[in-house]
């Protein structure tokens, strides 16, 4: 069996403890070898209010994952700027790790918007997508028809639906309670906090 590298990309804007608990639990529930963060430098599908630059999400990031020697960063869509798309990292993930299989990692929400995403049909062949549900998802309700994907695909994307923690934290809630000057505390890693107050982000 190929060792298995879990992908997690995302905005982090800013990272939090429910993104930390998502990738522990990915860790250990798909046997994988190591998680890689892989801060986008701009969303393709999304207006993110309060972008902070893509330097300081990748710093904050360094802080929480350098004291764990399963999680690492690839600052890959970061280097290579503008819009980025998630088929362009698996191909360049695929070809620094040909010997692993990649286990992407995605939320519930972002579940039923993949057919948006760009080549999805190759994508999903790549790569093996894992999905962490959230509060309030009914897997029930999800079927070829609603995620507008082929029955083949949505059988293997239903397969890796992972019901653990079901943390429901959001980084939009965090850089709201910041403007508005409330507590962030066990929202963020400790250092997360410590970061967003030296250098006074998502102020309003």
């Amino acid at each position: 069996m190929k060792p298995r590298i879990g992908i997690f990309g995302g905005t982090f804007n800013p990272v939090h403890t429910g993104h930390m608990i998502i990738a522990q639990d990915a860790l250990e529930v798909f046997d994988l070898s190591k998680i890689l963060f892989v801060p986008c430098y701009l969303p393709p599908h999304k207006k993110v209010s309060r972008l902070v630059t893509a330097a300081h999400r990748a710093a904050m990031l360094e802080k929480v994952v350098e004291d764990n020697p399963d999680f690492d960063i690839c600052d890959v869509e970061i280097r290579r700027g503008g819009t980025n798309y998630s088929i362009d990292t698996i191909r360049h993930l695929l070809a620094l790790y040909p010997e692993h299989d990649l286990y992407f990692i995605i939320g519930s929400d972002s579940l039923m918007e993949l057919n948006q995403w760009r080549d999805i049909n190759e994508l999903l062949k790549l790569c093996h997508f894992v999905t962490f549900v959230r509060p309030g998802f009914d897997p029930r309700k999800v079927s070829a028809k609603t995620l507008k994907l082929k029955t083949g695909f949505r059988r293997d994307l239903m397969k890796n639906l992972v019901a653990l923690h079901q943390i429901d934290i959001s980084s939009s809630d965090i850089r709201h309670r910041i403007a508005e000057g409330l507590s962030i505390r066990y929202l963020v890693p400790n250092a997360v906090e410590i970061y967003i107050t030296e250098h006074n982000l998502y102020k309003a």
